[in-house]
């Protein structure tokens, strides 16, 4: 009889929480939530200031403790690592959360408000202008459409907001998370995450979890929920060519002094055709994409149309039929040219170097060492003499090509299984909560510094981008849309209720 009682208590309580109406506890609550963004965003963020970064961490810290949260900061090769964890059940499995807690640098001056670090509460005129409002507007009907606009207010503190009241609410109601969690809070992520990277092997074990989800980054364009599976990796190299030793009169040596732009461009021209497809042999070499993983990349609802139209271009490189197979594959990227001459106006000068700088993306399938020398074997086979430094006048008397080529092997990518069981599980989740199946992105464009610590970590790894796709990161008027909160704090609830 006991147990049967016990049974029907576990039922009920089962059927009380899948009944939890969590958009109008998030309604009630949004002002207030609102308000805790707003204090957050404005504490500066920028890690040149050790004392307000301290700040920072604190203020997340000192949040997590109402939760109950093991508060711990590790030491690190610079600015100390936040470390939260919380033990729900020694059976379950464990998440490691990665969020980062810096900003990008700001410029004031390019900003339309006082400053970026006082959030501006804004909403559209009838002409499409972003005008103020007065913060006592929250005390009303708050409108999804509204935005703050501060630095850090979407990357990467929103989502930062987003998690802790999901967990609050879920507290608030005696639901506990399926899997136990840990929680670490980068401090640099927007310089090189130099801090959390060599805290890797020395902590490995404190961060051992079976799976992580890292929150950052814009959902796509269409706003709707997104699950990012992997991000390009990206290697770079700079190749210089030579002229004379010293600049030369344009006048006096023209037609006799070689230029070196032109044998730079003849080089670069070398490496791609007119539709974008790189030329350097085997550089697409090992990438197959299945029937499966096409359909999963043709789901992904891009407006090509409506994107050639933003960036205005009438055709897209060839390298991939749409958009999101164009990801997958590496790429050459011309990034900078520059020569000897550094002023500011033209100069009737034949240059003594001429420079490009490359970067070079990265994906599962390929290596930023051998996709490097490949770039040299293209050169060589041009017939240049290939060096890693300046050349000495006896090379430059005895070889007619010449070129410096200077390396960083960078980072390698990462890319989970579309169909691993965190994938799948997390997939099932948002779609009950949400009523559609969430977008999926095989591999997302960018790179994140944190690539080295997934694969030393050695646990899949899923981005959870949930805040609009223009917010401006990066750069001024940085903002998070308000609507992207609320719907934030429900894909977190959906996430913390999935069995790993």
């Amino acid at each position: 009889m006991k147990l049967k009682f016990t049974l029907l208590l576990l039922f009920m309580s089962f059927i009380v929480h899948s009944q939890t109406n969590w958009d109008a506890m998030i309604e009630d609550n949004l002002k207030d939530i609102v308000k805790q963004h707003k204090a957050f965003v404005s504490i500066p963020n920028l890690p040149e200031n050790e004392e307000l970064m301290l700040k920072n961490i604190n203020w997340v810290a000192d949040n997590y403790k109402t939760l109950n949260f093991k508060i711990n900061l590790l030491e690190s090769s610079t600015l100390p690592l936040l470390l939260i964890e919380k033990e729900y059940n020694p059976e379950f499995k464990t998440v490691l959360f990665y969020f980062h807690i810096d900003g990008q640098p700001v410029d004031p001056n390019k900003w339309d408000q006082d400053h970026p670090f006082i959030p501006a509460l804004k909403h559209k005129d009838d002409q499409g202008n972003w005008e103020t409002l007065n913060w006592d507007a929250i005390n009303q009907n708050i409108d999804d459409e509204w935005r703050i606009f501060a630095r850090a207010a979407a990357d990467d503190k929103a989502p930062i907001t987003m998690l802790f009241n999901a967990l609050k609410f879920m507290k608030a109601e005696g639901i506990e998370p399926k899997f136990n969690i840990k929680i670490v809070f980068d401090p640099e992520e927007e310089y090189g995450s130099n801090a959390f990277l060599s805290t890797i092997s020395k902590y490995k074990e404190r961060y051992a979890a079976d799976a992580m989800i890292i929150m950052d980054g814009p959902a796509h364009e269409s706003n709707k929920p997104t699950l990012t599976f992997g991000c390009r990796g990206i290697a770079r190299c700079t190749i210089t060519t030579y002229g004379a030793k010293l600049p030369q009169h344009s006048g006096h040596y023209g037609n006799y002094v070689p230029n070196p732009v032109f044998s730079l461009s003849r080089i670069l021209s070398s490496m791609k055709d007119e539709n974008g497809k790189v030329l350097i042999k085997d550089f697409y070499s090992g990438i197959n994409i299945s029937p499966e993983e096409q359909d999963i990349l043709n789901a992904v609802p891009d407006d090509t149309d409506a994107l050639n139209k933003r960036l205005g271009i009438i055709q897209s490189e060839q390298v991939g039929n749409n958009y999101q197979e164009a990801l997958q594959y590496p790429s050459l990227n011309v990034r900078q040219i520059e020569t000897s001459w550094k002023g500011d106006k033209p100069k009737t000068v034949i240059p003594k170097i001429a420079m490009a700088n490359i970067d070079v993306r990265l994906v599962v399938e390929t290596d930023g060492k051998a996709q490097l020398d490949k770039v040299i074997a293209h050169i060589e086979g041009l017939g240049y003499l290939v060096l890693d430094r300046d050349p000495t006048d006896e090379e430059r008397l005895t070889h007619k090509k010449i070129v410096k080529f200077t390396r960083t092997n960078g980072v390698n990518a990462f890319r989970t299984d579309l169909n691993s069981n965190l994938g799948n599980t997390l997939r099932e989740s948002l779609t009950k909560v949400f009523g559609e199946v969430p977008i999926s992105i095989r591999t997302m464009g960018g790179t994140v510094p944190i690539i080295s610590a997934v694969k030393t970590l050695d646990i899949p790894a899923i981005i959870v981008p949930m805040v609009n796709m223009d917010n401006n990161q990066h750069s001024p008027n940085e903002n998070i849309r308000i609507g992207n909160i609320r719907e934030g704090i429900k894909m977190c609830i959906a996430i913390l209720q999935t069995s790993i």
